[in-house]
């Protein structure tokens, strides 16, 4: 097995790749609801010396939990895709308003974190894929301790309709690499290339991926 590699290794792949909408590279980061996600994004934006993260849940709302992609499209895409920053309204998700505004500057490497991350319509735009790969009734369990009992209706709302997306248009598929959580200590993951699952492949070998080794 090879010897465990340094989650920088995962960051330098990412900032070596070509730009994929405009002078951007977008690395999407998908996975189920508490898997993980935003963790991930955060430490590789930090890697990535600051690299931008743009939350789908930001994009989103209680009406229209996947139903972002033409807004994404339009304020997003469009402007990166021209050199130029990206202009949004952020949801509150306690008002239940869109409320302040953010901006996205056209930064190397942008990463674009959440369910649907790697959705038919974005991929064209992602230079990489990441899956956070973690059992949905796993993640959704972490996600459910992680919220509280008030977020309990939201989460009766959100399972079905998380099923429903990903089985209409699912990411796990086409993403490039999957990244697990691994047990050898907070902020340690386990990384391979999505086409390493073939059992036959020559390639099927497992990347470690922990920081700090």
């Amino acid at each position: 097995m090879p010897a465990p590699l340094p989650l920088e290794a995962l960051a330098d792949r990412l900032a070596a790749l070509p730009a994929s909408c405009g002078p951007v590279r977008l690395v999407g980061v998908d996975g189920h609801a508490g898997s993980g996600k935003t963790t991930l994004a955060r430490r590789l934006s930090e890697l990535l010396g600051g690299a931008p993260v743009l939350h789908l849940d930001d994009l989103a709302c209680h009406e229209a939990l996947f139903d972002w992609t033409e807004r994404l499209a339009r304020q997003v895409l469009a402007p990166l895709e021209r050199g130029a920053p990206a202009r949004y309204v952020v949801y509150d998700w306690v008002a239940r308003v869109y409320s302040t505004e953010a901006v996205l500057p056209p930064a190397p490497v942008i990463l674009v974190e959440g369910v649907g991350a790697g959705r038919a319509a974005l991929r064209p735009y992602l230079a990489c894929l990441l899956w956070a790969d973690m059992a949905a009734e796993t993640a959704w369990r972490r996600g459910r301790r992680r919220d509280g009992a008030g977020q309990r209706d939201f989460w009766a709302q959100w399972i079905p309709a998380e099923r429903a997306h990903f089985a209409a248009d699912p990411s796990r598929p086409f993403a490039d690499f999957l990244v697990r959580e691994s047990d050898k200590g907070p902020m340690s993951y386990e990384m391979r290339e999505k086409a390493e699952e073939a059992p036959d492949s020559a390639l099927n070998m497992t990347l470690r991926i922990t920081h700090g080794s």
